[in-house]
């Protein structure tokens, strides 16, 4: 560590010390301003450097117009309620959603804010684990193909077979994926009751998501930048 966080911090622990003498409360509360300021202060200029940068890169494609996006309103809600949302998470696959969705409703111009609210509060209450899943069963064929893995050769199988195969960390953790699918499904993002019906080996490989899990999966898909 070097000497002068060591001196910050020191001096910011003897200050709220002094502090908690004649207010009760003030240590922790010092203490806690101390320790979230920094990192929260990091997240904000790194969030807003790359976003920044996707956008100019986005202005030299002709693919928006900055100048105009400033003045937009409903760019400018979507801008302030992702870039809260993306400051509360170190997960690295949902700031990468987040910066999407930001990339999205640029190049789209007036994104229908009522799907983008709800697409965010996807994001933000959904696991990393959610979205995995539910890109998987969006296309199980395509997936495994992109991902480098053999197709699965059953001759009947359950979703939760293809599911295993695809995610080895997923074996023997029926409750949580069954519970991850429910979630899922009671969104509206896709259009299977269970993983565990048996089905023919072409049945697995049929998409599983409705055209709101589709919607949503592209919304928060990065298009390529050249």
């Amino acid at each position: 560590m070097k000497k002068e966080t060591k001196d910050d911090i020191a001096y910011g622990v003897a200050k709220a010390v002094l502090g908690s003498i004649p207010v009760v409360g003030a240590t922790a509360s010092e203490l806690l301003q101390l320790l979230v300021t920094p990192p929260l202060e990091k997240r904000r200029n790194e969030w807003m450097i790359e976003v920044g940068k996707k956008l100019k890169q986005l202005e030299q494609k002709e693919e928006l117009d900055l100048i105009k996006l400033s003045n937009n309103d409903v760019f400018i809600d979507v801008v302030l309620q992702t870039t809260q949302l993306a400051l509360r998470t170190s997960e690295k696959e949902k700031i990468q959603y987040f910066k999407n969705v930001i990339l999205n409703s640029a190049v789209e111009e007036n994104p229908n804010i009522t799907e983008v609210q709800i697409f965010l509060n996807f994001i933000s209450t959904f696991t990393v684990w959610h979205i995995k899943i539910l890109k998987l069963f969006d296309n199980p064929e395509n997936w495994f193909k992109k991902n480098g893995k053999s197709l699965p050769n059953y001759m009947a199988a359950g979703l939760s077979n293809v599911l295993e195969e695809a995610y080895p960390e997923l074996n023997g953790k029926r409750e949580l994926y069954d519970l991850i699918w429910d979630d899922l499904s009671r969104a509206g993002l896709h259009k299977t009751s269970g993983l565990h019906t048996t089905m023919t080996g072409s049945g697995l490989m049929t998409p599983r998501t409705t055209t709101f899990g589709k919607e949503f999966l592209e919304f928060i898909t990065e298009s390529p930048i050249d």
